[in-house]
């Protein structure tokens, strides 16, 4: 294994969209970038989720890029604290990472970099219904406690390998994973993690998150590495 790079790039970013919406966004490529993946954060979370963070962290280490993005602006995240309706609006939080996609393949420190999605609850269902709208673009999809179901009829498009992470005392959303999992065509996964929650606050259970996700991105973003068929 190659040893860690501790060269970074990092930058705060407004990344406007075509949608005429201009996104607040942290990116981070480590020197020698093998992949880059945009985290779509789940209800009410941000892109400051230490949660998140502590995955977007093991993946720079093992050379992947990342670009945590606020996908709701100030004044909506306002407007979902009271109402809590925008963080389950799936076409729109999947245009705007759409919109990110296509601007990840135009951005010249990242163009060329297979590009994968972290999904985190809400925002797995939000994650697989934007990659099967770019099965091109999307290289890999990976779930953490994640609420697949809400991609609908979307799953059976996604061509993307995709990983569903599950706490395993986390019992509704175990089911509604397994049930995502069989309507998925392509690659894929289920990994329940034991003895944890749906926040995965448990000793050592994000961390077993990270491996799993780091993994799977290595082996599916990598161009030294990937099975990608």
């Amino acid at each position: 294994m190659d040893p860690p790079s501790r060269t970074f790039e990092r930058r705060a970013l407004r990344i406007p969209l075509r949608s005429s919406v201009t996104l607040e966004a942290d990116l981070c490529l480590p020197a020698a970038s093998r992949g880059i993946v945009l985290f779509a954060h789940g209800s009410g979370s941000s892109r400051f989720s230490p949660r998140n963070r502590q995955v977007a962290e093991s993946l720079n280490e093992a050379k992947l890029g990342t670009l945590l993005v606020d996908l709701l602006t100030s004044d909506e995240e306002a407007i979902d604290e009271r109402t809590r309706e925008l963080r389950f609006d799936i076409d729109m939080l999947a245009d705007r990472l759409v919109g990110l996609t296509d601007w990840l393949g135009d951005c010249e420190p990242a163009a060329g970099l297979r590009i994968g999605y972290f999904g985190a609850s809400t925002g797995a269902g939000a994650a697989l219904v934007a990659a099967a709208q770019r099965p091109d673009a999307v290289h890999a999809v990976v779930s953490r406690g994640g609420r697949p179901d809400l991609a609908g009829q979307a799953l059976e498009r996604v061509r993307a390998p995709t990983l569903l992470i599950v706490g395993g005392n986390d019992g509704p959303v175990i089911d509604m994973n397994w049930q995502a999992l069989a309507a998925l065509r392509g690659e894929k996964r289920l990994s329940l993690v034991p003895g944890a929650t749906h926040l995965f606050e448990e000793p050592e259970a994000l961390g077993a998150v990270s491996r799993l996700a780091r993994d799977w991105f290595r082996d599916h973003l990598d161009p030294s590495r990937s099975t990608k068929k």
